[in-house]
């Protein structure tokens, strides 16, 4: 009996360290990203990471793909697996480990930049109070690159007219050649972001609309 209690207390002490081991990988970041998917590019929450996968948030029906690409605000890729969703979360899995702490570094050569959505969408931009057909080239909450085709001086005074949603007032604060840096007078919320991406790169009629929560936690 008492060399069946010593093993015991044996495994027990040798399980411990690979259990706090395995609860260190799991790490809690709450920090925007996006997907991109075979539609276009999606804003989302990163709120933990582990070797193996993450759990993310959407901001708007799930897209229909279950292989996607998560990229992070210094370019940053990761190949993606979804393995379930419940309601606005979902659980991805890597196609190998990867280095958590290399991951919540997330280095960088520069400033970290806001996460920027690349798109390729026709815009009307009124500068003037002349009108003028020009391409999304990227959007983020606080501003938005444009093609224009012709220039505009640094420090115009903008209005960008997006497809169904309200007009943003903004200025021009960069040029280069014909592509236009906007900086927008009132920034977009996340979840504002999040809906117009969708309505800007519609993911089709195969969308999965978030489902209804499980009562038990889940794990990427």
């Amino acid at each position: 009996m008492k060399g069946s209690k010593l093993m015991a207390a044996m495994v027990k002490r040798q399980e411990q360290p690979a259990e706090r081991r395995e609860g260190a990988r799991q790490r809690l970041l709450m920090r925007v990203a996006k997907l991109r998917c075979e539609s276009g590019e999606y804003p989302c929450i990163m709120h933990d990471v582990s070797e193996t996968g993450t759990r993310l948030r959407l901001l708007h029906a799930h897209p229909p793909d279950t292989h996607m690409y998560l990229e992070l605000a210094n370019g940053e890729l990761f190949a993606l697996e979804r393995r379930w969703i419940d309601g606005d979360f979902a659980g991805f899995r890597f196609p190998g480990p990867i280095d958590v702490d290399e991951l919540i570094l997330e280095q960088s050569d520069g400033t970290r930049r806001p996460v920027r959505l690349r798109m390729g969408v026709p815009v009307d931009l009124v500068a003037d109070g002349t009108r003028r057909s020009a391409q999304l080239v990227d959007l983020s909450r606080h501003g938005a690159c444009v093609d224009l085709g012709e220039r505009l001086a640094v420090g115009s005074s903008v209005r960008l007219e997006l497809p169904g949603h309200a007009p943003r007032f903004a200025y021009v604060c960069w040029r280069r050649h014909c592509h236009h840096g906007l900086a927008f007078q009132e920034a977009f919320t996340l979840e504002a972001l999040a809906r117009l991406a969708v309505a800007l790169q519609p993911f089709g009629q195969d969308s999965l609309a978030p489902v209804d929560p499980v009562p038990h936690a889940r794990s990427a």
